[in-house]
C-alpha cells in the first residue's frame, strides 16, 4: 500500500475542508440553523460527493474507497449535520446490483442494533422496525430482500427524520414489509458482494470517527490554550498535556488504520478488505470514544454543559462506532478469520 495520497485525492480533502470549515456548525446553536443546513446539503449535492461509489461505464465505481474515506473523515470533524454515509453506502448497493442511480436523495436501513442490513425474506416476512441511517433530506431508504442466489433491493419511504443519540445525523424508523422491488436490477447481491459492501461501510464509519476525533482534539487544544487558572494557561500544565498527547496519539493511529482499511476495500479480496476494516473497527471505535471524553474532561465543568461543542464529537463517535458493528463484533470478524474462536473448538 503507497501511504502518500496522489494530488487529485490531496485537492478532494481541500475541498471537502473548505465546505466543512465554511458551513458546519460552528456551535449547538447553530445546528437549529435549517437555513445553513441547506446550504450545506446543496454544497455536499453540487459536489458530487455521494455519488463516489457510482458505478461507471465499466461497472466499477468512479472513485475509490480512499476517496470516500477522505471526505468521511471531514465532515466527522466539521461536525457537518449533512448527509454522507448513508448515500453512499445506498450508491454502492445499487452499483453493485446494477440498477439505475437514485432519482432522489437515498440512504439505507439497517437492523434495530445497526449492525447489518435489514433484509425481509423471500416469503415476505421481515423485521418489524428498520432503521434508515443519515435520514436528513433522505425520501427513501434501501433494504435487501432475499432471492435465489443472494439478494435484490428493495426501497421504502423514509419520513419524519429524529436526532438519535448523534444529533448531527437524524434517522428514520421505516418498515421493511413496505418495500417495493427497486426496478431494473440485472444482477443479484451475492454474499460475497454484501462482504465488500459492509467492508465499505466499516471503512468509512472508521473514517468518521477519525474525524471526530481530529475535531475533538482540536477543541481541546483551542480551550486548553486560553483557558487560564492559577495564573497560566491550562494547556502549560503537564497533566493536560500529557491527555491531550495521548489523544493525539490515539487520533494517528485511528487514521493509519481507517486509510489502510479503506484502500483494502478496493484492493484485497472480499474476506481480506473485512478482516481489515473490522480491525480498523475495533481499533477507532475504542479510541475514538477515549479520545471524544478526553475532550471534554479538558473542558471541565463546561464540558458537561450543552453548549459546549464537545458532546457532539462524543455523540458522532457512539454512532459511528455502533454502524455495522462495535469493538466486540468487530474483533470477533477479526478472530474468525484467523481461524481463532469459539466457532473453531479454540475458546
Amino acid at each position: 500500500m503507497d501511504v502518500r495520497l496522489t494530488d487529485e485525492q490531496r485537492a478532494l480533502r481541500d475541498s471537502a475542508a473548505h465546505v466543512v470549515s465554511s458551513l458546519a456548525p460552528r456551535t449547538v446553536r447553530e445546528l437549529d440553523d435549517l437555513e445553513r443546513a441547506a446550504k450545506l446539503d446543496a454544497a455536499v449535492e453540487a459536489s458530487g460527493w455521494r455519488e463516489l461509489r457510482t458505478a461507471g461505464d465499466d461497472g466499477m465505481p468512479l472513485a475509490s474507497a480512499v476517496e470516500a474515506a477522505l471526505i468521511a473523515e471531514d465532515l466527522g470533524r466539521g461536525p457537518a449535520d449533512a448527509s454522507f454515509l448513508g448515500p453512499t453506502l445506498a450508491a454502492e448497493l445499487r452499483r453493485l446490483a446494477a440498477a439505475p442511480p437514485a432519482s432522489s436523495p437515498e440512504t439505507v436501513a439497517l437492523l434495530p442494533d445497526l449492525s447489518a442490513p435489514a433484509t425481509t425474506a423471500a416469503d415476505g416476512t421481515s423485521p418489524s422496525l428498520a432503521i434508515a441511517i443519515d435520514a436528513r433530506w433522505a425520501s427513501s431508504a434501501l433494504v435487501l430482500v432475499a432471492a435465489p442466489g443472494g439478494y435484490l433491493l428493495g426501497e421504502v419511504t423514509a419520513d419524519d427524520a429524529v436526532p438519535t443519540v448523534d444529533i448531527t445525523r437524524p434517522v428514520a424508523l421505516v418498515d421493511p414489509a413496505a418495500a417495493v422491488p427497486v426496478p431494473q436490477q440485472e444482477r443479484t447481491i451475492t454474499a460475497e458482494d454484501l462482504t465488500r459492501w459492509a467492508s465499505l461501510g466499516l471503512a468509512m464509519t472508521c473514517a468518521d470517527l477519525v474525524g471526530a476525533m481530529r475535531g475533538a482534539v482540536q477543541l481541546a487544544c483551542e480551550y486548553a490554550m486560553t483557558r487560564r487558572q492559577f495564573g497560566a494557561t491550562i494547556g502549560s500544565f503537564q497533566a493536560i498535556q500529557h491527555r491531550l498527547a495521548d489523544a493525539f496519539a490515539s487520533m494517528e493511529g485511528s487514521r493509519s488504520i481507517a486509510l489502510h482499511a479503506a484502500w483494502a476495500v478496493d484492493a484485497s479480496s472480499a474476506d481480506d478488505s473485512m478482516a481489515a476494516a473490522a480491525g480498523a473497527k475495533a481499533y477507532c471505535a475504542r479510541a475514538g470514544r477515549a479520545v471524544c471524553e478526553a475532550a471534554i474532561q479538558v473542558h471541565g465543568g463546561i464540558g458537561n454543559t450543552w453548549e459546549c461543542m464537545a458532546h457532539l464529537y462524543l455523540r458522532r463517535s457512539l454512532l459511528s462506532g455502533d454502524i455495522l458493528g462495535g469493538v466486540g463484533a468487530s474483533l470477533a470478524r477479526v478472530l474468525g478469520h484467523r481461524g481463532i474462536g469459539s466457532g473453531h473448538g479454540l475458546c
